[in-house]
């Protein structure tokens, strides 16, 4: 079977041809818009019943991102200067009190950085960037701690980042180390 804009000659994974046409024009749909979750998502709910699990979704979209190659829309990192993380701060809704960098990561993406304004009333916090490792820039760390930092000295506030070396999504937070330690 035939399936829609699969370029002649191109590399996919051999669960391809058992997903209906409707289902390959979604995935292509999602991949040339570099929706990678959205499209491994489809795969995996279409093929699930075959006994098919996530990593090997995953490879089937991976497929497809090399198959479709150069037409790929790919998502554009988020800004790290500091006039756009400055005035992603402002328009958050409180007082930025410490700029924090944390690990995160995922099946698709392995492990990328958070940036975030910790905010006092409301307390919470506000999203700045997501940091992901890129061929031929800074490892996300280097990168999301540079520009952390920047924001924080412009900012006036602290910078924490509890494991800029090592990917640890169990390090502490920065509201967690600001609180005394608690007595018997």
């Amino acid at each position: 079977m035939t399936h829609p804009q699969t370029p002649a000659g191109a590399h996919t994974s051999g669960w391809w041809a058992y997903l209906d046409e409707r289902t390959c024009r979604e995935v292509d749909a999602d991949v040339l818009r570099d929706r990678r979750l959205s499209a491994v998502r489809s795969v995996w709910e279409a093929l699930r019943p075959l006994g098919v699990g996530l990593h090997e979704a995953e490879r089937v979209v991976h497929a497809r991102y090399e198959a479709l190659g150069d037409r790929v829309q790919h998502t554009l990192p988020d800004p790290l200067d500091l006039p756009s993380l400055a005035a992603r701060a402002a328009t958050l809704p409180g007082r930025v009190a410490a700029v924090e960098a944390l690990w995160d990561g995922d099946t698709v993406h392995d492990w990328f950085v958070v940036l975030v304004a910790v905010l006092d009333a409301p307390a919470g916090e506000g999203h700045l960037a997501t940091v992901y490792q890129r061929p031929g820039v800074a490892p996300p760390g280097d990168a999301a701690a540079k520009a952390g930092r920047t924001l924080a000295s412009h900012l006036g506030v602290p910078f924490h980042f509890a494991s800029p070396d090592i990917p640890d999504n169990d390090a502490p937070r920065w509201r967690a180390v600001q609180r005394p330690t608690e007595g018997p």
